[in-house]
């Protein structure tokens, strides 16, 4: 819990269609059809919080474990209505203090690579770096035609 959203971890059967009601809120950062099926068949199968305020889902996260001492921020959304009201910043701390619990050391993320500029990644980055995640390196060939830029951060 956080001290304005409630975080709750989602039930698998439940999940995705939360998430997915989330996804299609923000279609400036997931436009790509097949790319949001997977996010969302990833909800109910992978560790997922989900904040919401009152009845309302305002955002949620998606965690993957890479090995025992890494993980990775597999999707994270918050719902338009909810930008700047700081529920990704609650969602991240939440999955941050859990990952450290689980001996956890590493947190990475990867988003569109500055090489392509993006007004909306362009403040994902923003995020991100806000919160301690530093730059590692930008790849081409993990998504087809888009350049991703893998960020760390040491918990």
């Amino acid at each position: 819990m956080s001290d304005r959203y409630n975080i709750e971890e989602a039930a698998v059967d439940g999940a995705s269609q939360r998430c997915e009601a989330i996804l299609r809120s923000i279609p400036e950062w997931f436009g790509i059809e097949e790319a949001t099926l997977r996010y969302i068949a990833a909800a109910a199968r992978l560790p997922t919080w989900i904040a919401s305020l009152g009845p309302r889902d305002a955002g949620f996260i998606t965690i993957s474990r890479h090995f025992d001492e890494s993980a990775e921020i597999h999707c994270i959304a918050v719902h338009r209505d909810f930008h700047g009201m700081g529920a990704g910043t609650a969602l991240v701390r939440l999955a941050e203090e859990h990952l450290r619990q689980q001996g956890v050391r590493y947190l990475q993320v990867k988003t569109l690579g500055p090489s392509r500029t993006n007004v909306e990644y362009a403040r994902t980055l923003h995020f991100y770096l806000r919160r301690g995640f530093a730059r590692l390196e930008e790849i081409n060939g993990l998504w087809p035609g888009i350049p991703c830029l893998i960020l760390v951060k040491k918990l």
